[in-house]
């Protein structure tokens, strides 16, 4: 689910998607509006399920999408290798996710964890 919104009230930190993936915002610079043309942005951002570094420049009027990002938490019902199967904890609804190698320890059978969801897509949000 994505909302839509211009480029001139986006902040850092926020959330927006380029090229079809929900990205944080790392950065924004503003140009001054020159003689024949109107003030354009440039936005550095990553994305938040592959991790790969985005940047767009776009003029301030133009319209862009922001992603709803939810953060849930779900108790895991098992864990096979590096999947685990969690339950939401609000809708009761199973679903697969992937393990990150390094936070193996703290995936355990019975524990409740948070996730990230957005655009269809989920995420361990585990530090």
């Amino acid at each position: 689910m994505k909302e839509q919104t211009e480029i001139g009230k986006l902040k850092e930190g926020r959330y927006m998607v380029i090229e079809e993936e929900p990205c944080k915002i790392l950065s924004i610079s503003v140009s001054k509006p020159g003689k024949h043309g109107a003030a354009k942005a440039r936005i550095d951002a990553v994305g938040i399920f592959d991790g790969v570094k985005r940047s767009i420049v776009q003029p301030v009027s133009a319209k862009t999408y922001i992603p709803v990002v939810e953060r849930k938490s779900g108790q895991v019902i098992t864990v096979a290798g590096t999947t685990a199967t969690l339950m939401d904890m609000k809708e009761f609804t199973n679903f697969e996710i992937e393990i990150p190698a390094d936070k193996t320890a703290a995936v355990e059978v019975g524990k409740e964890i948070p996730y990230i969801e957005s655009m269809g897509k989920r995420k361990l949000d585990l530090e």
